[in-house]
């Protein structure tokens, strides 16, 4: 955590104003599925308990407290105040120094133990998830104690590149101050200019730990630096008087009418002095230091080129993936399930008349037909986003039979700021502020219009939205008598799994009963999680080229090539967070079929889906625990 500095040019201007601020253990069995066993068989092979139960919500609340002070800017993205994390962070950046990061991670893995050890004697079975869940979701923050590499991330743990072209300290830092950084009073707009002019320290901690990682011989593929490069020109390219953490800060400054204008001006002057003194030479840095990297990084794209890069896959495997299963195996089941799907499409296609070519090649085909698309132009743009609101409008009508819990948070649809669309996904969800200040946040990425088919954006709603992440992640934050980490606990396969899930209810319950091609859409984004099953263990495990993924995804999705680009890039970044969408929706569908099964007419859809939701997101193995605990409770 970095603390503040003085503004002393503010100071001068508007004299009397004051700028107030303020584990794992040594063999791999902490991974997730091990951390998900029963209590009873993690106490038989533990040393004695050195903690009583009793201190597990102090160790719950110690936890959160460790996180926070080391991730200042994700407190202020769930909207957290001073009491949720004891020190006033709203004024902070983060460090990522190489010595805070081993500190966070070392401080995680010793409460993940202390947790884990302790006695579950006496304990309810919902306690005893808290236990299991708690301990795992720390180590799931603190990664493997074998890999030192990367930066640890609140959402999805331990990332391995923390300079990359999708996401990371640099592109997340200025994204939250101007997505989720309120200011609506003079202290909060200086806070915000305080963040600023720490800019300096906080990239120069990023810096520290790229060359770190880069004395290790861990350095990102040169097709991810070059994307790095590439985000670091787009956010460099406006004049610093202009920048959107200018234009930002004056749009939220000038709406504050309790600022009488003169302050307001000085405040806009100093944060425009710090933006072209300190964020600007700060990131001109880092650029040039990755510029310099490109001609020895490596081409090529899989992460076991790195240094014990195949030990680093099985464990993203475990913790993204969810899976104790081999690289190998998931190829394969990624196989059947595109198999499967294709069988699926071409029974559709053919009756529409699309009969020749492949289905990837025939999807492609649709790609192209004018109907489907949306004017490149910003009236075209505008439309996309309110057919966007229709679906959630229409959706959360039809879905309400099935699912009697309703978030207590709005969710709004945002394009892609164009400075960050370049490398940022086809559509991502940002979680809302718990004191619901803010919305949670369906970003639809509009760089390229003929990449948005018509076809696809309802699935793509149902993902993002609802019922899909935003109804999932605004209930379990929602869920007060759960530890605050288990109302955002980041699992990627229950999280994406769920999403996935989502667009088949909406198939279930008959959103594309009268609309084929709609229909065509959702199985092409299923089949797009199949394809991620085969090209993200053919990168990593396989040794696959970018090129053979890109053509492998682009021939047998039929997506737009931009989008495929981008994708395999994107898996690059981020070895194994590509399984959990498939691998959760067919967890979870086992579930269901079971517990139908078990339950014959006993078995309630809607009943079902709050016990997957209302937890909080768990690991797998705790789930497939809950579900059979609810089908013995409604078998008597």
């Amino acid at each position: 955590m970095l603390g503040r500095k003085s503004v002393a040019p503010l100071a001068m201007v508007m004299a009397g104003l004051i700028l107030t601020a303020c584990g794992d253990s040594d063999s791999d069995k902490t991974d997730a599925q091990q951390a998900a066993k029963s209590s009873e068989a993690q106490a038989s092979a533990a040393t004695v308990p050195t903690v009583s139960n009793e201190q597990l919500p102090q160790l719950y609340a110690q936890a959160k407290q460790v996180l926070f002070e080391h991730r200042p800017l994700s407190a202020t993205l769930y909207g957290l105040q001073q009491e949720d994390t004891g020190y006033y962070h709203n004024n902070q950046l983060e460090s990522f120094t190489p010595e805070a990061e081993q500190q966070l991670r070392e401080k995680l893995r010793k409460l993940s133990m202390d947790i884990k050890q302790a006695s579950s004697e006496g304990m309810s079975p919902e306690q005893r998830d808290d236990q299991r869940v708690m301990a795992n979701i720390i180590r799931y923050y603190a990664g493997h104690q074998d890999f030192p590499v990367g930066y640890i991330d609140v959402w999805m743990g331990l990332s391995p590149f923390i300079v990359n072209q999708i996401n990371g300290p640099l592109i997340d830092t200025p994204r939250t101050m101007q997505s989720d950084q309120a200011i609506t009073d003079e202290q909060q707009a200086l806070d915000y200019i305080a963040r600023l002019a720490n800019f300096d320290e906080f990239v120069g901690s990023v810096e520290a730990k790229f060359k770190a990682d880069i004395a290790r011989d861990w350095v990102p593929p040169k097709v991810v630096l070059k994307g790095a490069v590439r985000y670091f020109d787009n956010f460099l390219a406006p004049v610093p008087s202009e920048h959107p953490l200018v234009e930002n800060f004056i749009a939220k400054v000038s709406r504050i009418e309790s600022i009488p204008q003169d302050k307001r001006d000085a405040l806009i002057a100093e944060a425009k002095r710090q933006v072209e003194e300190v964020v600007y030479p700060a990131y001109q840095s880092i650029a040039e230091l990755t510029r310099k990297q490109l001609d020895s990084a490596r081409d090529d794209a899989g992460i076991w080129a790195q240094p014990n890069g195949a030990a680093y896959y099985q464990d993203a495997i475990q913790q993204l993936g969810d899976s104790e299963l081999s690289a190998e195996v998931i190829h394969q089941k990624g196989l059947d399930e595109v198999a499967r799907i294709s069988k699926e499409m071409d029974a559709i296609l053919r009756p529409l008349g699309y009969k020749k070519g492949s289905v990837g090649a025939r999807m492609a085909q649709l790609n192209e037909e004018s109907r489907f698309l949306y004017e490149d132009s910003e009236q075209g743009r505008a439309q996309l986003l309110a057919d966007l609101n229709g679906y959630i409008a229409e959706i959360n009508e039809k879905m309400a039979p099935l699912f009697r819990t309703k978030p207590p948070y709005e969710v709004e649809v945002r394009a892609f700021p164009k400075d960050i669309q370049d490398g940022a996904p086809g559509g991502q969800y940002t979680p809302p502020a718990v004191d619901g200040s803010k919305p949670g946040i369906y970003w639809i990425n509009l760089r390229d219009m003929k990449a948005n088919p018509k076809f696809s954006l309802k699935t793509l709603t149902y993902h993002e939205a609802n019922p899909g992440h935003h109804w999932q992640v605004a209930l379990n934050l929602a869920q007060d008598d759960l530890p605050f980490l288990r109302r955002i606990a980041p699992y990627n396969a229950y999280v994406e799994g769920w999403a996935l899930y989502s667009e088949l209810v909406a198939k279930e319950i008959g959103l594309y009963e009268q609309d084929p091609f709609s229909d065509l859409g959702r199985l092409q984004a299923e089949l797009f999680r199949a394809v991620r099953l085969v090209v993200d263990t053919g990168l990593h495990h396989k040794r696959w080229t970018r090129e053979q993924a890109i053509e492998y995804m682009a021939e047998t999705t039929g997506t737009a090539r931009s989008d495929v680009v981008a994708e395999i890039e994107r898996y690059m970044a981020w070895p194994g967070q590509a399984l959990g969408y498939k691998m959760g929706m067919l967890k979870i569908l086992e579930l269901r079929d079971q517990a139908k099964k078990e339950l014959g007419d006993k078995f309630d859809l809607a009943e079902f889906h709050d016990l997957v939701l209302l937890g909080g997101a768990v690991p797998m193995l705790v789930l497939e625990d809950k579900v059979q605990r609810w089908v013995a409770e409604k078998s008597q």
